[in-house]
C-alpha cells in the first residue's frame, strides 16, 4: 500500500494505492492520525485501492468518528467495484459520503461551506 497526500486549499487529499489490509492498516492509521491532527476536511481517493479488509474499514470508520468529534468530515472518492463489495456487505457505506470522483468530493465541501 502507498499513501500520497496533497493539499487542495483547506482540504487534504489522501490517495490510497494498493491493498488496505491487516498488514498495512497500522501504517494507514498512523497516516490518518497525523492527517486528522492537522486537518478538518479529508478526502480519501480510493480510485487505486484494489482491496480492503475489515481492519482497513475499521480504520476508516475510526477516522470518520475522530473528524466528526472535531467538527470535520471525511469523504470517500473513486471507490472501485471490488472494495465496494466490502462496503456493501457490511453496510458501512451508510456512514460515509462516497463520491464517484475526487473532484466531486472536493466540490461537495464547497457546497457545505
Amino acid at each position: 500500500m502507498e499513501i500520497i497526500t496533497e493539499k487542495s486549499g483547506a482540504i487534504l487529499k489522501m490517495a490510497i494505492k494498493g491493498r488496505l489490509v491487516v498488514s498495512t492498516t497500522e501504517e494507514f492509521k498512523n497516516a490518518l492520525a497525523d492527517a486528522i491532527a492537522e486537518n478538518q476536511w479529508i478526502v480519501l481517493d480510493l480510485s487505486e485501492m484494489s482491496y480492503i479488509d475489515s481492519s482497513g474499514l475499521g480504520a476508516m470508520v475510526f477516522a470518520q468518528q475522530k473528524l466528526s468529534e472535531k467538527g470535520g468530515e471525511l469523504r470517500l472518492a473513486g471507490l472501485q467495484p471490488k472494495p465496494r463489495i466490502v462496503f456493501d456487505i457490511t453496510k458501512v457505506y451508510r456512514i460515509f459520503e462516497i463520491f464517484d470522483s475526487v473532484d466531486m468530493a472536493l466540490e461537495s465541501f464547497k457546497a457545505n461551506a
